[in-house]
């Protein structure tokens, strides 16, 4: 199995996540297919690592790449705000979420999280889950849509997006990615319809939150995951767009200033990808990873 995926920022990861002993607990949140899990496996080599993913067939996927660790490596499958709420596996020395869209979800799931590709509109992580986007689309006001859209995806156009996806379902459902990137089109005025990034990016990417509750997870994770860490533990967020960035760094400064010293952000500005990073993986372009720590007693930063 080829993995489809490119680790994001491998060296930034070890550089500000390297575990302070050896036999160090290390969660991987978003476990994906496995890279950082493996990228944390051989680079310490007596480190035990849990990784953490609600969708099962990435889960399969990892654990066939991480075979060779098994003795050092276990996959819970589940979401990592859930699992960590109901944590009983020791204070974590590490804790790595990585919140980009594998890029498996966008060529191999064959669940419509791509506008460029003719697929059912699913955008689930969790295919157990009820809501997928077409019930979304289907389904909700058209005041709601255009609250939903602008508030996830940040699109000008909400409005004119929501009347255009209700107008087109009074005719038939909405049921593929193509279908509802043409009506994405047609309800922006003409002159917005070529931009840098392709106009259904926004709406798309609106419609993948809402149906995997994505900030409001981020959110219980930000609450339940540092008070986890042992001391001198560190929680490391990798986030790719604005509204995960902003609860991240919210989340960590409250945590600083609130607690005097119990919690520290050691990344004031986040750290970006390098040069030659974004040139040999475009997808990295985005990302921005901040670090939280839990100082050992008695010890400041």
């Amino acid at each position: 199995m080829t993995p489809v995926h490119v680790t994001v920022m491998p060296d930034e990861v070890l550089g500000q996540l390297a575990p302070s002993r050896s036999d160090a607990l290390i969660v991987d949140g978003t476990l994906g297919e496995g890279g950082h899990s493996i990228l944390f496996l051989k680079s310490f080599p007596e480190c035990r690592v849990i990784g953490i993913d609600a969708d099962r067939a990435i889960g399969e996927r990892a654990q066939d790449r991480l075979a060779l660790w098994n003795d050092r490596f276990l996959y819970i499958r589940g979401w990592a705000d859930e699992v960590l709420e109901n944590w009983g596996y020791g204070n974590p020395d590490i804790i790595l979420m990585d919140l980009g869209v594998s890029t498996y979800h966008f060529k191999d799931s064959r669940r419509g999280f791509s506008f460029r590709l003719d697929e059912p509109l699913d955008m689930r992580f969790d295919t157990d889950g009820d809501m997928d986007a077409s019930s979304l689309v289907n389904s909700l006001e058209e005041n709601e849509l255009a609250e939903l859209i602008f508030n996830f995806g940040e699109e000008r156009f909400s409005r004119r997006i929501a009347q255009g996806i209700v107008n087109e379902r009074l005719k038939s459902k909405i049921r593929n990615t193509r279908q509802l990137a043409r009506i994405v089109v047609k309800s922006v005025p003409p002159g917005f319809r070529h931009g840098r990034i392709h106009v259904a990016t926004r709406t798309f990417l609106a419609l993948r939150i809402a149906v995997n509750a994505e900030l409001d997870r981020l959110g219980r994770l930000l609450q339940f995951a540092p008070p986890l860490l042992d001391q001198g533990g560190r929680l490391g967020i990798i986030s790719f767009h604005s509204l995960e960035d902003r609860l991240v760094k919210s989340a960590y400064r409250a945590l600083d200033s609130r607690f005097g010293g119990e919690y520290r952000v050691v990344t004031r500005k986040p750290l970006r990808p390098c040069d030659e990073e974004i040139r040999t993986n475009p997808s990295s372009r985005g990302a921005k990873f901040r670090v939280l720590e839990k100082p050992i007693a008695g010890i400041s930063g």
